[in-house]
């Protein structure tokens, strides 16, 4: 099983957290908030500790559960505590009408996180094209992206420890698809769908 820390104390922070204790991980909770922190990690029980803002987080994992504008400036404000460290990058950066990307060109939250993060920390994208409703009651598949093999490695057998089904798609510079594609699933949910009780994943056909 992994240790993760989760930066942040949302809806996602909460609802990762809940899976990650059900599937025998070892979870520590940071909040700059650290009440918030606290209750959220006596919530997720199953020994979840809570970290103390910007210290070195205790995971060798670190999801970043934060919204989109606040993972960069987080990652530099914590530094070189995040050395040697797997970051998952979990935003989505939608435009303020949801039908584009906040950043401009072919960039993504996590490819922006790499550069300024210290140079043996690893990134990786992943869980950002999954509606949080989902995750708490679906077995979607998760797509992920990064450029270094053994950190999404790492990352794939922590999604398998929850329930869930990892998809490699290629280097970080796919994360900016992966934005893309969760703009898709909102379009989705607006228009085709008609909801939000669904993922977008592959299905496999022989012959």
């Amino acid at each position: 099983m992994s240790t993760i820390t989760l930066i942040g104390t949302g809806n996602m922070a909460r609802t990762i957290g809940t899976l990650a204790v059900a599937g025998g991980n070892t979870v520590e909770v940071m909040g700059r908030d650290e009440s918030k922190a606290d209750h959220l990690a006596k919530t997720l029980g199953g020994g979840t500790t809570a970290g103390t803002w910007g210290a070195v987080p205790a995971g060798s994992m670190v999801i970043t559960a934060l919204l989109y504008d606040g993972v960069v400036p987080v990652v530099a404000e914590y530094g070189d505590a995040l050395a040697g460290k797997v970051i998952i990058d979990i935003s989505n950066p939608f435009n303020a009408t949801f039908d584009g990307l906040a950043h401009n060109g072919e960039t993504s939250i996590a490819q922006e996180v790499a550069k300024i993060a210290p140079a043996s920390a690893s990134v990786v994208k992943a869980f950002n094209t999954i509606f949080r409703n989902v995750l708490e009651k679906g077995r979607p598949n998760v797509l992920i992206a990064g450029d270094n093999a053994q950190a999404k490695a790492h990352v794939a057998a922590f999604t398998e420890s929850l329930g869930l089904r990892p998809l490699d798609v290629g280097g970080l510079k796919m994360a900016h698809w992966l934005e893309g594609m969760g703009l898709v699933t909102v379009g989705l949910a607006g228009n085709g769908v008609g909801h939000w009780d669904f993922a977008l994943g592959v299905n496999e056909f022989a012959g």
